[in-house]
């Protein structure tokens, strides 16, 4: 079954459409589920509506696999630089800079959207399903890597498994670095990040130094976790084409005990 309906987002002043999935056996009563949150919520459960024109398929497989999950997607603002906004803790950084090769002023509201899913959606969701309110994760692809990030850092004791697919963590490079080494991640249960050799296509110079960025980041997480798993993944590209590939094993270690 797939719920959607809006939420208004305090900060932002405006509504937002909440997308949210729920496995066959809910129908079953007093049981309660793990709950996932996801970002880009137009991309997240089927082709129809999606930005770009393609999705991760997450209902289909979903109801093939019977994981008996709650999933709720977050719809992204697909206006101007919003989305950059809403999934940049910090205004782009001089890393930032140096890839796009211009001064970019986005980001900055990247704390206020996880507030909003902590003290206004996540209690809204838990009060409305039947939900394992301890049993908290998120996933994210490309900017959405570096807001679960960002999450897990500001909320571990909420956010226990993240996954990240493809991190764009070059916009805020320098400051999520800083963050993640200043953080207490002992809460952190299971953490998934993947990249694909690709991500720019044949331009193997760009290809590595955005691998390089990406292994910066997983070379601090390996000091800080004990459940961290990094799959590089051979000529896959930056496209929902590729990534839909990977939510089967994103899933499968996500919630490998249920």
């Amino acid at each position: 079954m797939l719920e959607k309906f809006p939420v208004y987002m305090t900060s932002f002043k405006q509504d937002r459409l909440i997308s949210v999935y729920l496995p066959d056996s809910y129908t079953e009563e007093n049981k309660r589920f793990p709950v996932m949150y996801m970002h880009d919520g137009q991309n997240v459960f089927d082709d129809e509506g999606a930005i770009g024109g393609g999705s991760l398929g997450m209902k289909d497989y979903l109801d093939k696999s019977g994981l008996e999950i709650i999933v709720v997607a977050v719809d992204q603002n697909p206006e101007g630089d919003e989305r950059i906004n809403e999934t940049c803790p910090w205004v782009n950084g001089e890393v930032s800079k140096q890839i796009l090769g211009y001064a970019s002023a986005s980001g900055g509201r990247g704390k206020e959207y996880i507030d909003f899913i902590v003290n206004e959606l996540k209690p809204l969701i838990d009060e409305k399903y039947r939900t394992i309110e301890n049993h908290t994760s998120m996933t994210g692809i490309s900017l959405g890597g570096l807001i679960s990030t960002y999450a897990a850092c500001r909320y571990p004791d909420i956010f226990k498994r993240i996954a990240i697919i493809s991190p764009g963590f070059y916009r805020n490079q320098e400051e999520i670095e800083k963050l993640l080494q200043a953080s207490d991640l002992s809460a952190i249960e299971k953490f998934y990040m993947d990249f694909g050799t690709k991500e720019v296509g044949a331009d193997e110079e760009m290809n590595q130094i955005f691998l390089d960025l990406t292994n910066s980041v997983y070379q601090i997480l390996s000091e800080k976790l004990n459940d961290l798993h990094f799959q590089l993944v051979e000529d896959a590209e930056h496209s929902y084409r590729f990534f839909r590939k990977r939510i089967p094993k994103v899933l499968s270690y996500l919630y490998s005990d249920r």
